[in-house]
């Protein structure tokens, strides 16, 4: 099995964004978008370095709204 070498920073975020998934679950069922800024955020740091997943992921979610008029974004 290949496992994907992460920085500790990483981790630590990717377990942050797990944890607030885990206790937003039943509030907020229901996303815009496709995939959810949480999901788009562990992707990103899966792909990227700290700095950069965060700083696409902070794009992400500025669109994060109900004003918002793009329902899908490519993954990173």
């Amino acid at each position: 099995m290949l496992r994907i070498l992460l920085s500790p920073f990483n981790r630590i975020a990717i377990l942050f964004i797990k944890l607030y998934k885990i206790t937003k679950r039943r509030k907020y069922d229901k996303c815009l978008h496709y995939p959810s800024c949480s999901t788009y955020g562990i992707l990103a740091l899966q792909k990227y370095n700290f700095f950069k997943a965060i700083k696409i992921t902070y794009k992400r979610l500025k669109d994060c709204n109900p004003f918002s008029n793009r329902s899908y974004i490519d993954y990173p």
